[in-house]
C-alpha cells in the first residue's frame, strides 16, 4: 500500500501535472517497498464531477446456430445500445448490461445459451472528458507506469462495499471525497444512475480553516480527530484545543462550536445529493438505504446526518476481510482502492479458461500430432 498528498488535483481534476506525477511516483515507490515487488502497471480510478450517464436499450436478431445466443449476439447487442450521441469532449467509459430481454420474455440476467430470435438490452453509459482522463493517464505515463484500465471509482467502491442484496433491493452509494462526492443508484442488481456533486471533504476542511483562523493543515487535524456532523451527540461541556499561528497561543473551544462549522456543509452536500435523486426520479428506488464511502464518511455522525436527511438507513460501507488486506486498510478511505484490485482480479480470472476449456485445448492441439502418428504407422507396418 501506497499513499501520498495530492496537491495537483482538485475535484478530480488535474490542474498541476508535475505535483501529481510526483504525488503517483511517491505514492507507488511506498507501494513497492511494502510489497518488495516491482510494479510496472496499474489501474486508473477516474472520478469527480466530469462523470455522467445515461441509458440506452439495444435490439439486435439472434445470429447464433438454431437461434441460441452466443457471446458474440451479447456483445453486438451491447455494441447497439452505446451507439448513442455524446459530445465530441467526451468518452465513453463503461457501458454496464442492466437486464435483457429475449423475444418476449424480460427481466432476464444472463441469456447466454438461451434460445430465441430477437436479443435486447438496456445498458447504462457512463461517460467522461477525454481531456481530464487523458491528462490522469499522461501523469501516470510520464510517471514511468502502463495504464492497463480506466475504472470509475463509483463502480470500484461499489464492488468492495455493496452486498448482492442491496444492489438487488436498491440503494445509493455515497462516495464523499476530497473536492466531489460521487452517487451511484443500484437497483435490481446494476446501476442506473451515476453522477458527481461538485462538493466533499476539503470544502469542510476550508470551512474550519477560515471560521477558526487555522492552517489548512491544522484544520484537516481538526476535522478528522475532533468534527462531528451530529451536535446531539457532543457533550456541551466538552472542549478541544485549537492550534494557533504565528506567536498565537493555542486556545480551548468548546467542540460543540466545531461541530456547528462541520455539521451545515455536510448536510448541503446531503440535501446536493437528495435533490439531484428526486430530480432524477431515482430517490424512490433507494430501499435498502444509503451505503457511505470515502475518507470524509469517518467524521463522526456522518450516518446519523445521513439518516436525518434522506429519512431512510444508512451505513459507512467497509471493505470485507480478503487474504493479504491488513485490518488497518479495513475502512471507508480505502473502498474504492480495494474496488480496484478486486475488479482488475475478476477480470484476470475471467479470461482464465476453465479446467473443461482447457482440456479441449489440449486435446484439439494434440490431434493433428495423434493423426500423423496413426498415418505413420499404417504406412510403415499395414
Amino acid at each position: 500500500m501506497g499513499v501520498a498528498p495530492s496537491t495537483g488535483l482538485r475535484r478530480g481534476v488535474v490542474l498541476n501535472i508535475e505535483a501529481t506525477l510526483s504525488a503517483v511516483n511517491s505514492a507507488i515507490e511506498s507501494a513497492e517497498l511494502m510489497s518488495g515487488r516491482e510494479i510496472h502497471s496499474c489501474v486508473l480510478g477516474v472520478s469527480g464531477a466530469n462523470v455522467e450517464s445515461l441509458n440506452s436499450k439495444g435490439v439486435v436478431a439472434v445470429a447464433g446456430k438454431g437461434r441460441e445466443i452466443t457471446a458474440d449476439d451479447i456483445a453486438r447487442v451491447h455494441e447497439a445500445a452505446k451507439a448513442v450521441s455524446i459530445p465530441m469532449d467526451r468518452e465513453i467509459l463503461h457501458v454496464v448490461p442492466q437486464d435483457y430481454s429475449v423475444d418476449a420474455q424480460r427481466g432476464i440476467r444472463d441469456p447466454l445459451h438461451m434460445m430465441g430470435v430477437r436479443l435486447e438490452s438496456e445498458v447504462h453509459v457512463i461517460t467522461s472528458s477525454v481531456t481530464t482522463t487523458q491528462n490522469l493517464a499522461k501523469c501516470v505515463n510520464r510517471a514511468g507506469y502502463k495504464t492497463d484500465r480506466r475504472i470509475l471509482g463509483s463502480l470500484a467502491a461499489a464492488r468492495s462495499v455493496l452486498s448482492d442484496d442491496e444492489r438487488d433491493l436498491g440503494c445509493l452509494l455515497m462516495d464523499i471525497g476530497g473536492g466531489t462526492t460521487d452517487l451511484m443508484v443500484f437497483r435490481e442488481g446494476a446501476p442506473w444512475f451515476t453522477t458527481a456533486i461538485p462538493a466533499g471533504g476539503m470544502q469542510v476542511t476550508n470551512d474550519i480553516s477560515i471560521m477558526l483562523s487555522v492552517l489548512m493543515d491544522s484544520a484537516e487535524r481538526l476535522k478528522r480527530e475532533a468534527a462531528s456532523c451530529w451536535t446531539e451527540s457532543i457533550d456541551p461541556d466538552e472542549l478541544i484545543v485549537v492550534p494557533g499561528i504565528g506567536g498565537r497561543e493555542p486556545a480551548e473551544i468548546p467542540r460543540r462550536k466545531l461541530s456547528a462549522i462541520v455539521q451545515p456543509r455536510m448536510e448541503e452536500i446531503f440535501l446536493m445529493a437528495r435533490e439531484k435523486l428526486e430530480k432524477a426520479g431515482y430517490f424512490k428506488d433507494i430501499k435498502a438505504g444509503v451505503v457511505l464511502t470515502g475518507g470524509a464518511s469517518l467524521m463522526a455522525g456522518a450516518r446519523e446526518l445521513a439518516e436525518s436527511v434522506f429519512g431512510i438507513p444508512a451505513h459507512l460501507g467497509t471493505p470485507p476481510a480478503i487474504g493479504g488486506l491488513e485490518s488497518e486498510y479495513r475502512n471507508p478511505m480505502f473502498a474504492t482502492a480495494v474496488g480496484l484490485v478486486l475488479l482488475e482480479a475478476d477480470e484476470r480470472m475471467a479470461s482464465i479458461p476453465s479446467r473443461g476449456q482447457a482440456a479441449a485445448r489440449k486435446e484439439t492441439a494434440r490431434a493433428p500430432n495423434l493423426g500423423k502418428i496413426v498415418s505413420w504407422l499404417k504406412d510403415k507396418f499395414i
